[in-house]
């Protein structure tokens, strides 16, 4: 019930905007004022919404100066939202597909079977990325691609519980994934490796000639 009223939060379009804006700043934390602009409305209204979606657990909260002062004198310091970590999932009726996922890697590992589940992945994937652009299937299944120049970081992890429990095999699987993806679409511009970092899918995708630059 505590999933559905937060999703609830998002029916408005204002408030809905708020949270797109503070995803959209890739795991930075952002200010009421910056989130005010970018919707074009006031500060407390801004502030309002944002509080909304942190009770919810939607958003998560910090303190710092943005001044880079210290000190008596540097001001009180800033209330700044990003993205909360947990995940908010509503089914009717209820459904428990992270169990069954749980339950198939931990019979995928100790079965021996991380092959399998690498080739059949890679499979998806040029089935999926089959004439297609592969940034655009990634922001498609939710991967949130952030291109940076030569890189492609994927700011969210599709199977993040999963990963968490099983990193090798959900890493690897997912690797091989992109991989095929890349395959499929015939896409020769681009590269998947594994670069595992906090707050970041663990494949990051790197232009094939970045060596050379």
């Amino acid at each position: 019930m505590e999933d559905l009223e937060a999703l609830a939060l998002l029916t408005d379009p204002v408030r809905r905007s708020a949270y797109q804006v503070v995803v959209d700043a890739g795991g930075v934390a952002v200010g009421r004022d910056e989130v005010a602009g970018a919707l074009g409305v006031g500060r407390t209204l801004a502030a309002f919404h944002l509080d909304k979606l942190v009770e919810a657990g939607l958003l998560e909260v910090s303190f710092a100066r943005r001044t880079g002062r210290s000190g008596p004198g540097a001001g009180r310091p800033a209330k700044l939202y990003q993205r909360a970590a947990g995940e908010h999932v509503v089914s009717v009726p209820p459904r428990s597909y992270l169990s069954a996922a749980e339950l198939l890697a931990e019979a995928v590992e100790r079965s021996g079977a991380d092959a399998a589940a690498y080739e059949v992945a890679r499979v998806e994937g040029q089935k999926v990325g089959a004439g297609a652009d592969p940034v655009e299937v990634l922001a498609a299944r939710g991967y949130e691609p952030e291109v940076d120049g030569y890189t492609v970081r994927l700011r969210n992890c599709p199977f993040h519980q999963v990963a968490q429990r099983f990193p090798p095999l959900v890493c690897g699987m997912n690797l091989a994934l992109v991989e095929g993806l890349l395959e499929g679409a015939g896409d020769g511009e681009w590269r998947a490796r594994l670069d595992p970092r906090p707050g970041y899918c663990c494949v990051v995708l790197s232009k094939t000639n970045a060596d050379d630059l």
